[in-house]
């Protein structure tokens, strides 16, 4: 049978993979800076005799024929790192100072090399084109999916369909999840000043102090929209960096605030942001002071094609029992994969990576964060199981 196939070859390529992911995991590139590891990816590719390209500079798109001609769906993989420092203590450890696979990138490109093997080596057990993109800037606004989006990376072919899979460390090694409809958050960063006036702080009546008028704007802001009962959809407004270059007796000029608004509800995505200036304004006019405030627009809402996703269930279920596929929560958290499901039927799906027995608990983004490897050889061949069932 065809699924054992493909376990098989799961099973006969799993060290080779998991050889990929300690390389790209040593060598991490932050976003748009990925250049070696475009140039590894291409470098496998062309070992498996899979036609490959460039786009958006660090981006390889591959192409996979089957036996006749048919429809196209994608595969992506992000490929960059994040700004933080190792902690694990592992031979693979990354050798790129305060920089590190600490999102599972990594494991995304090699499960996705391997999956590539895979469904190479039973290209004449499947019709159509599989397109394999391997995406750099996931990361970092505007995102590399946009990027590619606007280069044309879902033109020539079209695929009818693209799905990824991320990794999932609340989630034992040898599962997936799944989740139709909207699943993650769209994001928007907040970059807010505040202005007053400067001055000596045993003479508060002489100055119009920003640390006050913030303090204000943070509690207004949070009783507005994060104690706000009649919200329709999960909303989170944080704020987690604040500068105020003042002293103990000098009272500054101006406070400066970094934050992220994240909404499941796009309709209501620009009234939530005029709301905003209009509190900032309210408050800053009332004390005296001014402000300047910019929102960049960041990642829209991740959108789960509803018949898409059910059919990868179950192509999962199949592949690795009912037993081991769980229903996903949606997240505030947010991905640039939303960019391709606002074009085409997407699935966006997790691979379970922990391991509470072998200490592999550590969340994602944080310097410890880890996999269990043998999720590699089931993500592998659980995509190229997805995929190939999709052609049909």
């Amino acid at each position: 049978m065809l699924i054992d196939k493909i376990k098989l070859l799961a099973t006969q390529n799993f060290e080779t993979v998991i050889g990929y992911r300690r390389h790209i995991h040593e060598n991490p590139e932050l976003s748009y800076q990925e250049k070696n590891t475009a140039d590894f990816i291409s470098s496998v590719l062309d070992k498996y005799g899979i036609p490959n390209s460039r786009m958006a500079n660090t981006g390889v798109i591959g192409i996979i024929q089957g036996k006749n001609s048919g429809k196209t769906i994608a595969l992506r993989a992000d490929i960059d790192a994040l700004p933080i420092e190792e902690k694990n203590q592992v031979s693979y450890k990354s050798k790129n100072n305060g920089v590190m696979h600490a999102c599972g990138h990594d494991v995304h490109t090699s499960s996705l090399l391997g999956t590539a093997k895979i469904l190479s080596e039973l290209s004449n057990e499947w019709n159509g084109t599989i397109k394999l993109i391997f995406q750099p800037g996931e990361e970092k606004l505007p995102g590399g999916a946009s990027i590619l989006i606007k280069e044309g990376v879902l033109e020539n072919p079209s695929p009818v369909s693209i799905m990824a899979q991320h990794v999932f460390p609340s989630l034992e090694a040898g599962k997936a999840g799944f989740a139709s409809g909207s699943y993650m958050a769209a994001c928007d960063e907040i970059y807010l000043t505040v202005k007053g006036k400067g001055g000596h702080a045993a003479l508060p009546k002489a100055t119009i102090n920003p640390l006050l008028i913030t303090s204000e704007i943070l509690l207004k802001l949070q009783d507005t929209f994060m104690n706000d009962s009649n919200n329709k959809s999960p909303i989170v407004l944080s704020f987690g960096k604040m500068t105020a270059n003042g002293a103990t007796n000098v009272i500054p000029e101006e406070v400066k605030l970094e934050g992220t608004f994240r909404t499941m509800d796009e309709a209501s995505r620009e009234s939530v942001h005029k709301k905003i200036n209009e509190i900032i304004s309210s408050i800053a006019k009332k004390w005296g002071g001014s402000y300047e405030l910019k929102i960049d627009k960041g990642y829209p809402v991740l959108i789960n094609n509803e018949e898409l996703t059910n059919r990868a269930r179950t192509s999962a279920e199949e592949y690795l029992g009912k037993e081991n596929i769980v229903t996903l929560e949606p997240r505030m958290t947010s991905e640039d994969f939303a960019y391709y499901s606002l074009l085409k039927p997407s699935c966006f799906y997790r691979l379970g990576t922990g391991n509470v027995a072998k200490g592999i608990t550590s969340g994602l983004h944080s310097p410890t964060f880890n996999v269990d490897e043998s999720s590699i050889q089931t993500g592998m061949g659980l995509m190229a199981w997805i995929a190939i069932n999709e052609l049909k």
